[in-house]
């Protein structure tokens, strides 16, 4: 029987420099898909999957996300008075969702040194990471089919999903034996390959689980590709060591930290919306036909029409 898995940790320092000005202020995690910032919807994909303690790697100026998932005594004191019972259940909701430890990265070192800054919290046990800013949106949660996964191998586990080969040189690579369809034992993993010297179109993404065995690794790795402590190059001697394995997720992936990534998000989970699909639809529907129709003086068109009914 493998140890259950029942921690994940949560990189959150990065400078989310792809969304400054923005993020000179804000942490990218805490921007906004609809009404939930981003690291929330990770933070219930976590729960979903059955995790029960959240270790959450932050930063300087990170501040921000520790207050979202905590209570608000004034906010809730607010809602009460005023009836608004719906918000009230929906703050106090968040507040408990799950244990969250905290923990301070003092330097963006790296992926690899984010995860060995969680090593006391997770203590000897295997362990899940998922990125903040990423947000996957199937059937079922990418970490959940990681762990169902994980249940059955007992082993290190890489989330991947394939990638257009003019992308690969944006992404960690897998090479690797293909075992069934989907899963895969790994070779090696490649940083950000050439197009040419990429060995598939399985890119790594942000969801792991990981045995604590990793962290030995981590703390006498050198540093990778931009000066960094790279996850991929401890995973690499780690599958040299003993079998490690990469499971192709189902769903689509939003990378959010990226500016084209986050506006599809942002559609996507608008239209999934009950009380908002059928309006933005209309108003998607209507902006496009507009796009796409040649310039005119617009008469006889209904596209310049307020989209509120």
């Amino acid at each position: 029987m493998h140890p259950t898995v029942r921690k994940a940790v949560f990189p959150l320092a990065g400078h989310g420099t792809r969304f400054l000005p923005m993020t000179k202020s804000s942490p990218k995690e805490m921007l906004p898909v609809i009404d939930k910032p981003v690291v929330q919807y990770v933070v219930e994909e976590a729960v979903e999957a059955g995790i029960e303690q959240m270790v959450m790697v932050t930063g300087r100026g990170k501040r921000a996300i520790e207050d979202h998932f905590d209570i608000s005594y004034e906010l809730e004191d607010v809602l009460k008075k005023k009836n608004k019972h719906a918000l009230l259940a929906e703050l106090q909701k968040i507040s408990n969702l799950a244990q969250i430890l905290y923990l301070r990265q003092k330097e963006a070192l790296g992926l690899g040194h984010a995860v060995l800054c969680a090593e006391l919290a997770v203590g000897d046990e295997p362990f899940a990471v998922a990125l903040g800013d990423e947000i996957l949106d199937g059937p079922k949660s990418g970490l959940a089919q990681l762990l169902e996964a994980y249940r059955q191998l007992g082993s290190p586990l890489i989330g991947m999903q394939r990638v257009p080969l003019s992308e690969v040189s944006h992404y960690g690579i897998v090479a690797g034996t293909e075992l069934r369809k989907g899963l895969f034992r790994v070779d090696r993993l490649v940083e950000k390959p050439r197009v040419e010297d990429a060995p598939s179109d399985f890119a790594i993404i942000g969801r792991y689980v990981l045995t604590p065995d990793v962290f030995d690794i981590l703390k006498t790795q050198s540093p990778g590709v931009g000066g960094e402590i790279q996850l991929t190059d401890a995973l690499n001697t780690l599958a040299e060591r003993r079998p490690v394995y990469a499971l192709e997720i189902a769903g689509d992936r939003f990378d959010t930290g990226d500016k084209m990534g986050f506006l599809k998000a942002t559609v996507r989970f608008a239209l999934k919306r009950a009380d908002l699909s059928e309006e933005f639809r209309h108003f998607l529907r209507e902006t496009l036909k507009r796009d796409l129709l040649p310039e005119t003086s617009g008469e006889g068109c209904d596209a310049d029409r307020p989209v509120s009914r």
